[in-house]
């Protein structure tokens, strides 16, 4: 709930829902150091906060955190995105095919899947369509 987070929190999460791409830790206490986060230490708490109430995601190939656009995403314990590698637009996929697949494998090598977080490349249409 959006009432539940801190003053630091709720700057950060305003930063995300101005940006259409995934932002750097750097790059968001740029635009909230007026409005009082002065540290890195300071964003990274909000943004792990952020994460755990499954505001935002991080993707971990590229260092940086993305909006989550799925609003199931606190019930969820998987995530999927797909990465175009040259303009690195990133897509969030909710598809269950995933988990299960993952659960099967698990099940082969005597272990209980619990979560994963997928980073699919690719080429998204636009730039393929450029080439």
């Amino acid at each position: 709930m959006i009432e539940d987070l801190s003053h630091n929190e709720k700057l950060i999460l305003n930063v995300f829902k101005k940006s259409n791409k995934p932002l750097k830790a750097y790059q968001i206490l740029f635009q909230v150091q007026k409005k009082g986060i002065k540290s890195p230490t300071q964003v990274y708490r909000a943004l792990d906060k952020l994460q755990e109430i499954g505001k935002v995601h991080k993707i971990e190939s590229r260092n940086s955190y993305l909006i989550c656009n799925n609003t199931d995403c606190l019930n969820k314990s998987s995530v999927s995105f797909l990465i175009c590698n040259l303009c690195e637009k990133i897509v969030e996929i909710e598809d269950k095919l995933f988990s299960n697949h993952f659960s099967k494998i698990c099940e082969e090598f005597n272990r209980k899947y619990t979560q994963h977080n997928l980073e699919i490349f690719g080429t998204c249409i636009s730039c393929s369509e450029k080439k």
